[in-house]
């Protein structure tokens, strides 16, 4: 591997449809991946349950966005096994500081308790990881970045792997040709992560959700 990998190409990468992992937190080498199949979020169509909608409405969690990048990112990094790697971890801070990579937190009495953090290009936000300290404090976190990639006009919300706890909230898996296909259409957007000036009350929060997936329910082309 290249050891002069930048920030810029690493967007150049995401471009292409392939994102960097590595097999351990030392581990200095970055091995790339374009899956044959991929997970995705339809943004209108992000599922809220009510145990979910109960714990948004609580006001429990404070919520908060690119407030504490590098707190999501150890966050997401602090576990046994993780492919975020010291030289990636550096490459993300590195896109954070361009503006092309940001986190939404979510806090309980101050303290960090979950957050999920992501690259964005154009139309396009690319998940990279979260992570929760407290029950449903990654599922919240989805939820806020989910109402503000639909703000700021994104079209594609790119999970990389669809997992149980993602299909549970909506995601679903495409094939490469189909994301390659999404990737080229909103690589043509333009969409801006910071049009929402603040985070959005949960009352906004959960009417907005409702709108957008009966707005999904009735077109007839999904």
């Amino acid at each position: 591997m290249d050891l002069a990998l930048t920030p810029e190409l690493l967007l150049q990468a995401y471009a292409n449809g392939i994102f960097p992992m590595a097999e351990s937190r030392d581990d200095e080498d970055i091995f790339w991946l374009d899956p044959q199949r991929r997970g995705v979020f339809d943004l209108d169509g992000f599922h809220i349950s009510r145990s979910l909608a109960r714990r948004i409405r609580s006001g429990r969690f404070d919520i908060s966005c690119d407030s504490d990048f590098e707190g999501v990112l150890d966050g997401c990094a602090e576990r046994e096994e993780t492919w975020i790697s010291h030289r990636i971890r550096r490459l993300y801070l590195a896109l954070h500081r361009r503006g092309h990579a940001h986190s939404i937190e979510v806090r309980h009495g101050g303290a960090l308790v979950g957050g999920v953090y992501g690259v964005t290009l154009k139309g396009a936000f690319f998940g990279e990881s979260m992570f929760s300290r407290e029950t449903d404090a990654s599922k919240v976190a989805l939820a806020y970045l989910v109402d503000r990639l639909r703000e700021g006009g994104f079209t594609l919300f790119d999970t990389q792997f669809l997992t149980p706890h993602l299909a549970r909230l909506g995601a679903r898996e495409i094939t490469r040709a189909a994301y390659h296909a999404r990737l080229a259409e909103a690589l043509e957007k333009d969409a801006d992560f910071n049009r929402q000036t603040r985070c959005p009350s949960p009352a906004e929060l959960l009417a907005r959700n409702a709108e957008a997936r009966r707005r999904s329910a009735g077109d007839p082309a999904r």
